[in-house]
């Protein structure tokens, strides 16, 4: 069985030794992504910003490996505050709220002091 490993471009993957995502056979392995910015390497400052950027390089991520996020089975939220639950539950909502996979959300410190949220998900995409 075939492994692809799929990147977002981020400089972290490298010096971290991580890829965004892997494939093996019909399982997409999603690594926990922050709210950063590939593009200008920017971390929004709101927790809404930052979620709708993790939501964004996570479906790139499924994309590139042929999965949608229909195909998403589980989540695993991390965030550094409690009271951010309910603000993020509405964004989380609108993309999940139809595909309703099982999830997890952590209350946790995150490596560095501007993130405030981290994603992760499992899709699997067999019969």
């Amino acid at each position: 069985m075939t492994r692809k490993l799929i990147s977002s471009g981020s400089p972290f993957e490298k010096t971290a030794g991580y890829s965004r995502a892997v494939v093996k056979g019909d399982w997409c392995f999603v690594s926990g992504t922050t709210g950063y910015d590939y593009a200008t390497m920017t971390m929004p400052e709101t927790l809404e910003e930052q979620a709708r950027n993790c939501l964004k390089t996570i479906e790139n991520a499924l994309r590139q490996a042929g999965f949608s996020l229909a195909d998403v089975v589980r989540n695993h939220y991390y965030v550094t505050d409690a009271s951010f639950a309910d603000r993020v539950f509405p964004i989380l909502g609108e993309v999940f709220g139809e595909i309703r996979p099982a999830a997890t959300m952590v209350v946790c410190d995150l490596i560095r002091p501007e993130m405030l949220i981290e994603i992760e998900v499992t899709a699997f995409r067999g019969a």
